[in-house]
């Protein structure tokens, strides 16, 4: 598990007509991780959604900052503030469950 911390401009999401920025800023923010940490697959978490979408589809921030955590092929994106369990997490959890429940 790889985890970084990056400022992404969404100042190309700002080129766009302003009833499509928030979906274009989405979209450069998937495509700066994907990018930048080598993989395919970005999920973005609610929090770094709600930050964009915060003020309209027409008033997004210049720049974010997110926090990436890379778990073999698949980067999950959320604000550094937001405290998120991991999906790697909750299969430990149910692993241990059933693990008790053969026992």
């Amino acid at each position: 598990m790889e985890e970084r911390i990056y400022t992404i401009p969404l100042m190309k999401a700002k080129s766009v007509p302003r009833t499509k920025r928030a979906k274009r800023a989405i979209k450069e923010i998937k495509e700066f991780l994907a990018r930048h940490m080598k993989v395919e697959e970005v999920k973005i978490d609610s929090s770094l959604n709600e930050l964009v979408w915060e003020r309209g589809i027409k008033k997004i921030p210049s720049k974010v900052r997110v926090k990436a955590v890379k778990m073999e092929d698949v980067v999950w994106a959320y604000t550094p503030e937001a405290e998120v369990k991991l999906p790697e997490e909750k299969e430990k959890k149910k692993s241990e469950l059933e693990k008790m429940r053969a026992d």
